[in-house]
């Protein structure tokens, strides 16, 4: 079952941890993308936290960044790269995606990784009085707070939306 699968374990494990209540959402079909998941919940686009992963090239080694951001926009990469002093951000193919964080493309939550990553979190995030994030399957999303999210994924805000 979706709701006992590894990663799924791994994301409620860190609320477990965190005495936090977790409220999980499992449907019939993945929610792969921000609009489909918004869609299924009933929610605005912009309350759905997507988990995007970057790569970034530190002293020649693959280093990922997590930034999770609101669905009701794309990152700005080039502002992203400037806040961390980089020349850019690189794409991060799924297998990357995998190894760096045990969850798949689609069910990529902003918790529970099995390497811990660089984060950095949306403030058009903050909005939002109930925020939902990937729960480590494309079938799951949990619910949670911009303040909580920040605080367990240890991420940093910026604005990463495009102008």
């Amino acid at each position: 079952m979706v709701e006992n699968h590894p990663a799924v374990s791994r994301v409620r494990e860190v609320f477990r941890e965190n005495s936090l209540p977790f409220t999980m959402r499992v449907f019939e079909e993945g929610t792969h993308t921000a609009v489909a998941a918004a869609e299924a919940l009933g929610v605005e686009l912009g309350q759905i936290a997507s988990s995007i992963v970057f790569k970034l090239i530190v002293d020649g080694e693959d280093v990922p960044l997590l930034v999770i951001t609101s669905g009701q926009h794309k990152v700005d990469t080039a502002k992203v790269a400037q806040y961390l002093g980089v020349e850019k951000l690189h794409r991060a193919d799924a297998e990357f995606v995998r190894n760096a964080s045990g969850f798949a493309i689609g069910g990529v939550a902003p918790v529970g990784w099995t390497h811990k990553p660089r984060a950095i979190i949306d403030t058009a995030l903050q909005q939002f009085l109930t925020i939902w994030a990937a729960a480590g399957h494309p079938y799951t999303v949990f619910q949670t707070s911009y303040a909580e999210l920040q605080t367990l994924a240890e991420a940093e805000p910026l604005d990463v939306g495009q102008n």
